[in-house]
């Protein structure tokens, strides 16, 4: 008899993070092997489970999956050629399907395009509850989940479940943003029109808002929330192939700051290949979505059309010319600021980056302690290193309007306080930065894999 819905939720919330704690503490490598040897012939047939419960099984799966590949690889450094052996002699279900050909029949029962390995999408979109935008009363978008309510996790720590949260409402607020900005990138209301300069402003609102979700993220006390040692020894070691050349899940991977990219013409020919490169990893809506971005025009440049003023004149422009061009046109100003919170956001984003990953990975090469051997703590998961993600929040900053920088008006423009205490992403987090469960936290803070660097969570990303 296939097993319930209601054990499988027990396993995945309970077992599986019991099971993991245990290895990380010196228990048999093999444990989660062993245990999903037991539990996945009793999974039901993917044509049984309806799209939403394949949809909640792929979030446990996942994490199955993800901690399996971990713990195999780990075992033998060899292992890492070859990690699609972690799942050898695992079937599942009725039809006795090789647990990977299962999960791909899962996923594909969930009619949404997910990949056939864990992914981003179903780390946080699906398994954090449903997220609201609303600003000034009105709700601007909604991120949906298809959970009851609990985060499920590698560990059970509740810094991985508070990171997941984070992350989605984060994503939540660029929602916000793309929503308020496509249909001006669609034409449907002029870039310079009054209705798409409220737009304009709205997102630049939403940007301000998501910066200080980043800066309130960094700024989490020691021993609260997810501590960088935590994040480079416990919780990125999750993020293990499953096939080699597959791409594991990753921040990196959320849709709508990729599109942010392209609406606000902040991209280049590398960055370009880089996101065609992560395509697969994304659902189906959402890599037509972000195609459909990559193909128009962005649109401070729609915007530099509408206005008749050409891009390369006006890098041109003397200070007399760049004042008088703001005073005539109040749109250049309001772009202007909306492009500029932009690359806040996105500074804010590489400080973080620095902070959690490159700054403590960069004092281990200088102490002679190296690297994470099977998920590297040098780069981001899906290639990106710290010099790629400098030179992207550098052409941030120099946007297609980034001379206007210079002007007075624009200069008295900034200085007007954006409404942000009008944002608010509902409901409440359910993990607060505070609550952490005994079992790992204690071990991160003062020995085992928090022992090997000295982390300083005061470093600043200019540092």
């Amino acid at each position: 008899m296939p097993a319930s819905s209601e054990f499988l939720e027990t396993w995945f919330r309970r077992d599986l993070p019991q099971l993991n704690r245990a290895v990380l503490s010196g228990a048999p490598r093999t444990s989660v092997a062993e245990a999903m040897a037991g539990l996945l012939p009793e999974l039901p047939a993917p044509s049984a489970v309806s799209p939403v419960q394949a949809q909640r099984m792929i979030i446990g799966l996942g994490l199955a999956g993800s901690s399996l590949a971990r713990h195999y690889q780990e075992q033998d450094p060899r292992r890492r050629q070859h990690p699609e052996r972690a799942f050898d002699n695992l079937v599942a279900g009725p039809e006795m399907l090789p647990f990977r050909a299962y999960f791909a029949a899962l996923a594909d029962r969930t009619g949404t395009g997910h990949y056939e390995r864990d992914a981003y999408a179903s780390l946080v979109i699906w398994n954090v509850p449903t997220t609201e935008v609303h600003f000034e009363g009105s709700l601007l978008a909604v991120l949906p989940g298809v959970t009851d309510g609990h985060i499920l996790s590698y560990t059970g720590d509740a810094a991985e479940q508070w990171f997941f949260e984070l992350v989605k409402r984060g994503q939540t607020l660029e929602l916000g943003v793309n929503t308020l900005l496509e249909p001006l990138s669609a034409g449907d209301i002029g870039v310079a029109s009054a209705e798409g300069l409220r737009r304009v402003r709205q997102a630049t609102t939403l940007l301000e808002a998501l910066r200080q979700l980043f800066l309130e993220f960094a700024d989490v006390p020691p021993g609260l929330g997810m501590q960088p040692q935590y994040f480079m020894d416990v919780f990125r070691q999750f993020a293990a192939h499953w096939t080699a050349g597959d791409i594991p899940p990753s921040g990196a991977l959320d849709v709508d700051a990729l599109k942010r990219d392209f609406l606000l013409g902040t991209v280049d020919e590398h960055y370009a290949q880089h996101v065609e490169r992560i395509l697969p990893a994304l659902l189906s809506a959402e890599r037509a979505d972000l195609m459909r971005s990559m193909e128009r025009p962005a649109l401070p440049d729609r915007l530099l059309a509408t206005l008749g003023i050409d891009r390369g004149a006006l890098a041109q422009m003397s200070s007399y010319q760049l004042e008088a061009l703001a005073t005539a046109h109040r749109a250049v100003g309001e772009w202007h600021q909306l492009l500029s919170s932009h690359a806040r956001a996105a500074g804010a984003h590489l400080m973080l980056s620095k902070r959690f990953l490159f700054n403590p990975q960069r004092r281990r090469d200088e102490e002679g302690l190296g690297d994470r051997p099977l998920v590297s703590n040098r780069r981001g998961t899906t290639g990106m290193d710290e010099t790629v993600l400098d030179r992207l929040t550098r052409r941030r900053r120099e946007h297609a309007l980034a001379p206007l920088r210079r002007t007075s008006a624009q200069a008295a423009l900034a200085a007007v306080a954006l409404p942000v205490g009008d944002v608010e992403i509902k409901p409440e987090p359910i993990v607060r930065a505070d609550e952490r469960a005994p079992a790992l936290s204690g071990r991160t803070s003062g020995g085992g894999y928090g022992s090997r660097t000295g982390t300083n969570v005061q470093d600043r990303a200019g540092e």
